[in-house]
């Protein structure tokens, strides 16, 4: 499975990529495999402000739902709308086309805070 070694992880399975002030936030291969099939993305909280580890949105897969808690605090100024169309590309590309929103940090230091790769690895087991 892939973990790649350049992103942040919560123990939810969401993933941050970080550039600059900016995190772009998706769920791991490791989540999506565990959800399956997912049919149907929503995010309502663009433009807001949120807390880390609050619910962003949600993924709706045949079996079930589940929330998307935010791995940092921050402004989420971006979602990426081509998951309406296709929210498959969670299952067929999840630290690609598969990302969920964009984040504008309000506290870097949470990141300090996120798994490594090592660290969700061994999470998973």
């Amino acid at each position: 499975m892939s973990i790649p070694a350049e992103l942040k992880y919560t123990k939810d399975h969401e993933w941050v990529r970080v550039d600059g002030n900016i995190a772009t936030v998706g769920i791991t291969a490791f989540a999506q495999g565990e959800l399956g099939d997912i049919v149907y993305v929503e995010i309502e909280t663009e433009g807001e402000e949120l807390d880390q580890e609050e619910v962003f949105g949600s993924v709706e897969a045949v079996k079930t739902v589940s929330d998307l808690f935010m791995p940092v605090s921050g402004k989420i100024i971006e979602f990426n709308s081509a998951l309406e169309s296709n929210p498959e590309a969670v299952n067929s590309d999840p630290y690609g086309d598969g990302w969920m929103v964009k984040v504008e940090l309000s506290n870097p230091s949470e990141l300090d805070g996120l798994l490594d790769a090592a660290g969700y690895q061994a999470h998973i087991g």
